[in-house]
């Protein structure tokens, strides 16, 4: 959805497409290097605070989820950050272990693994659960900055003009596919979190499009994002 306001597209998101349903979501881990001073996010928003634009913010480059999820992390901690572009979150990653820099905001897939070796800290999930694959990690409500959420998240859509007996169908595929608890147990250690069964139909996932589209769009163009 972020692509929509990034660049110019020649289709329209909203009506080009349609939809079929929600498929997962990967929320974004808030981590940081294991020689900060802080060890939760409240301290670690009064650290920033207190060192305004000192803290390196790597990103998978200008416009990515780690990019969006940073300035939207800025703007609602009334913090100022350096963002430091990276040819993906992989090298990124690299230089967070090796101390280089002071945080990314991850997808949890990418993250979870250089947490459970004690390579970076976690300070917060931005969802309003914990992952089942890391419960001891706190979420943004509990750890002090509530009501920030974010994901990446999936979606299956088909050509507008596809006959609805056959999105029916694919739905009902869709929702037995996820109904699986080895499919679930496989998205769960992945971090994946699974919508509930009335974003898994065509009007679900359309009313969570709408929504976050109305959500990043206006947090994009604000911050004047854009890739040349």
């Amino acid at each position: 959805m972020l692509n929509g306001a990034i660049y110019q597209l020649p289709y329209d998101l909203l009506t080009d497409l349609a939809p079929v349903s929600l498929l997962s979501s990967n929320p974004q881990l808030i981590v940081g290097k294991n020689t900060l001073a802080a060890n939760d996010l409240k301290s670690l928003i009064a650290w920033l605070k207190e060192n305004p634009a000192k803290a390196s913010v790597g990103t998978a480059g200008a416009g990515s989820a780690s990019h969006v999820g940073g300035v939207y992390f800025a703007n609602a901690s009334a913090t100022n950050v350096t963002f430091v572009p990276y040819r993906g979150t992989g090298p990124a990653m690299q230089d967070l272990i090796a101390g280089q820099i002071e945080l990314i905001f991850d997808q949890s897939s990418n993250s979870l693994p250089q947490i459970r070796s004690k390579h970076i800290k976690a300070f917060a999930v931005t969802s309003k659960t914990r992952l089942a694959s890391a419960p001891d990690i706190p979420t943004v409500d509990e750890a002090g900055l509530p009501g920030f959420y974010i994901s990446v998240w999936h979606g299956l859509w088909v050509p507008k003009d596809t006959p609805k007996p056959i999105i029916a169908k694919l739905a009902s595929a869709v929702r037995a596919a996820l109904a699986d608890e080895h499919v679930r147990k496989r998205l769960a250690d992945l971090g994946q979190d699974l919508p509930p069964v009335e974003q898994q139909t065509p009007e679900g996932l359309a009313v969570y499009q709408k929504a976050e589209i109305e959500k990043w769009w206006p947090i994009i163009k604000q911050a004047n994002i854009k890739v040349d």
